[in-house]
């Protein structure tokens, strides 16, 4: 008998097509390589070959009548052939066959196994002219979570270590869950919304292959600049005697450097100080980077006394 077909699919020897579609199905969306990890590939690949051999066979009333009569060997040896009626397709009989030697002999060669899973599931699947598998493999939906770095880790670049869990098949097909940790490489520059992808990295979906993890880049508020594109903004509080008689200011960069700022021009109201190179990486060429942009907010004084309101339009030369 050689390859018990029946056996393969867990089906019976009177099974119908109803039944043999269901086994089929349930059995090759279990063991597709495509949902194996690469240990295990080697054997879903064989299992996957051997259950479509069996569909293959017994869903062909001709070729099921021959594989039943006179097994494995008998169907792929070429010396049988069906010259009658196809009564006996659920067994019987030895009636309905003859040798290949007096008629036209039916020789069985095992056909591409991804042809045979393609023209069962369809889903825009094909087979091309030269009998090669134009079949999509389907992938289960990605996964997006949030990678929240701070302002000086986009700045200045970070490696991070994210520890995973996520549902994958095992070799008979169950749900398992597994973890492990990625590693990613921030690089300075990168923005909010900036997406890092790790193929197959997500959950597993029956029939399968895994989905992608995407980490989006999210960024935390900071106490002192805010950013705009690749440029840094800092809103500076003066004073109106330091908007009239000039003010010096300290900032602390992002990478730690001490950064003076002498501001000796009259400051109005809105005035912006630009100060080149000093703001965010640019991502795709990180030697550049934006501005530092300083606005100012003058703090007007909420009331003054005759004798000051006095000496303001002496000083700057208003009527008494």
């Amino acid at each position: 008998m050689g390859v018990d077909y029946y056996n393969i699919l867990k089906v019976s020897r009177t099974a119908g097509e109803e039944e043999l579609r269901r086994a089929y199905k349930k059995l090759a969306m279990r063991w597709h390589p495509d949902k194996h990890p690469s240990n295990s590939k080697q054997v879903a690949e064989s299992k996957f070959k051997q259950i479509c051999e069996a569909y293959d066979v017994l869903s062909d009333t001709q070729k099921r009548q021959i594989y039943d009569l006179y097994g494995e060997e008998g169907l792929k040896s070429g010396q049988f052939s069906n010259v009658s009626s196809p009564s006996t397709a659920r067994g019987g009989g030895g009636g309905g066959f003859s040798s290949g030697r007096s008629g036209s002999s039916l020789r069985y060669t095992p056909r591409d196994a991804e042809d045979i899973f393609a023209e069962f599931f369809g889903d825009g699947d094909s087979v091309n002219g030269n009998g090669g598998s134009n079949r999509t493999v389907r992938k289960a939906t990605a996964v997006e979570t949030q990678l929240v770095c701070s302002l000086e880790e986009l700045y200045k670049g970070s490696k991070r270590k994210m520890k995973i869990s996520r549902i994958v098949s095992d070799n008979s097909g169950q749900p398992r869950t597994v973890e492990e940790v990625l590693g990613i490489d921030v690089k300075p520059g990168w923005k909010k919304g900036t997406k890092i992808t790790f193929p197959e990295k997500g959950n597993q979906e029956l029939g399968m292959v895994p989905g992608d993890l995407i980490f989006v880049i999210d960024e935390k508020p900071h106490s002192v600049f805010k950013r705009d594109g690749n440029d840094l903004v800092v809103n500076q509080k003066v004073s109106l005697l330091e908007a009239l008689t000039g003010k010096t200011i300290n900032l602390a960069t992002l990478d730690g450097r001490n950064l003076t700022v002498e501001v000796s021009e009259i400051v109005r109201p809105g005035h912006e100080v630009v100060i080149p190179n000093e703001g965010m990486p640019i991502s795709k060429d990180p030697k550049k980077r934006g501005n530092l942009r300083i606005k100012f907010d003058v703090k007007f004084p909420s009331r003054l006394s005759a004798e000051q309101k006095s000496e303001l339009r002496r000083v700057l030369g208003g009527s008494s």
